[in-house]
């Protein structure tokens, strides 16, 4: 096997991997199938093993094919009924939360462990049920009665009524806004641990983010993409050894979390000589095109949720100032998280050699996704105009970096020109307060 094709394999398992994971089938056929084999093994302990516990305590052991049957046969049509009961439940919550906040954070539902592992148990005690069932015979038939897998099947259904429970408690949480906000907000700041690891220095950013030298030198031959939909990952340590192997520099066109159509430039190389085809696909495989962003390579989308819901919070009909405040204060948390790290320049070396020109965030593209539009939509509301400057005051504190407390600065007066044009005086005055403070931590640290 090539390194070309090894590389797509892994890429290929690992996006399978996450999106198994994140349907609402997987866990629960493991469950099923556990399920099974753990009934097929108890069946086979009542084979082959004369259990003598079973005599000591025949009120407990000691019922006929009849009575097994009929109480395997109750407790497998309960849980097939509560497991329907379970699904409607999570379809209700879902359309609850998609049109009360916003559509982007069902995926979140579906990869919940809880929804899955209650919906895997109901249907997995009914399987366990159903193998039991087929293997009771009466005493025309050579009477064989599996007293213990009865006794488990019995001990299952109290487990899947604390199951019952518990799932009720955990829907009427989970679709709570603060819980909603807290699942999208951790989610990505673990992605941010992930792909931000390293701590900032005394100064951070990218010294030829803003040039692209290359560009004068080169003629750039387009490579086009083989799929259409949204980048959910790129592999850049792959991208990186391809252009090292033709020893020319790769420009990305798309980035991950970006929408690429099939036909139009994915990548584009410093290159006279057109690729065949299989370098074509070599280079396509390297990317996962899926059909909707996800947040594990892609921290954007994970503010992106936050920042629909408060949206949905900010709009007329809804009119819900709180929710859109606790969405700044979890947006305050992971621009903080990011504030502190260092994002890996653009441009990347091998062995002193530019290889690669990168498209991928920067601290001021996130710090603008969390706060342009809710500013834009907050005309005239002084509590959420009050709480971004008092966010900006946060977040300013938490890094070192000129350039990003200039990013913050800029967002700042763009705050002020948003309450001076829509609040009246009156009302301004605390605003003006947490700007007072706002300008004096940027003073004393010395942001231009």
């Amino acid at each position: 096997m090539t390194e070309r094709t090894t590389t797509r394999w892994v890429l290929s398992v690992r996006h399978r991997w996450q999106e198994m994971r994140a349907s609402f089938w997987f866990l629960p056929a493991v469950i099923v199938l556990g399920a099974v084999g753990m009934a097929t093994a108890v069946i086979g302990v009542d084979a082959t093993v004369e259990l003598k516990f079973v005599e000591r305590w025949p009120l407990l052991f000691g019922a006929g094919a009849a009575g097994s049957r009929g109480l395997l046969t109750a407790v497998a049509s309960s849980m097939i009924t509560v497991a329907g009961v379970v699904f409607s439940i999570t379809i209700v919550a879902l359309s609850l939360t998609s049109s009360q906040y916003t559509s982007r954070v069902l995926r979140n539902f579906m990869r919940d462990r809880v929804n899955q592992t209650v919906l895997g148990v109901f249907v997995g005690i009914f399987a366990y049920c159903l193998v039991v069932l087929r293997t009771i015979r009466g005493g025309d038939e050579g009477a064989f009665v599996p007293s213990l897998a009865v006794l488990l099947g019995l001990l299952l259904a109290f487990v899947g009524i604390a199951f019952l429970i518990y799932f009720i408690h955990h829907i009427a949480i989970s679709i709570q806004a603060s819980s909603i906000i807290a699942a999208a907000a951790f989610e990505t700041l673990s992605a941010i641990d992930h792909l931000f690891p390293k701590g900032l220095g005394t100064e951070a950013g990218d010294p030829l983010a803003n040039r692209e030298p290359v560009d004068e030198k080169y003629d750039w031959l387009a490579i086009p993409a083989r799929k259409t939909g949204y980048i959910e990952g790129v592999d850049g340590d792959a991208l990186l050894a391809l252009a090292s192997e033709r020893n020319t520099v790769f420009r990305m066109e798309r980035g991950i979390g970006e929408f690429v159509i099939e036909g139009t430039p994915l990548v584009v190389i410093a290159s006279s000589t057109q690729l065949h085809d299989d370098e074509i696909d070599a280079l396509n495989a390297v990317y996962v095109v899926g059909r909707q962003r996800t947040v594990e390579q892609d921290a954007g989308f994970g503010i992106r949720q936050i920042v629909d819901i408060s949206l949905k919070a900010l709009s007329p009909g809804v009119n819900d100032t709180t929710t859109a405040m606790m969405c700044l204060d979890y947006l305050t948390a992971i621009l903080v998280r990011l504030a502190a790290r260092e994002i890996p320049s653009s441009h990347r070396f091998k062995d002193g050699k530019l290889l690669v020109i990168a498209r991928g965030p920067t601290f001021e593209s996130m710090l603008a996704e969390a706060f342009d539009q809710i500013r834009q939509n907050a005309e005239g509301n002084v509590a959420v105009l009050t709480r971004l400057v008092e966010a900006l005051e946060t977040i300013v504190e938490a890094t070192l970096d000129t350039r990003r407390r200039q990013g913050l600065r800029t967002q700042a007066e763009l705050v002020a020109a948003v309450a001076e044009r829509t609040v009246t005086p009156a009302e301004a005055a605390g605003i003006n307060v947490a700007f007072v403070r706002l300008n004096h931590i940027f003073n004393f640290l010395g942001a231009t």
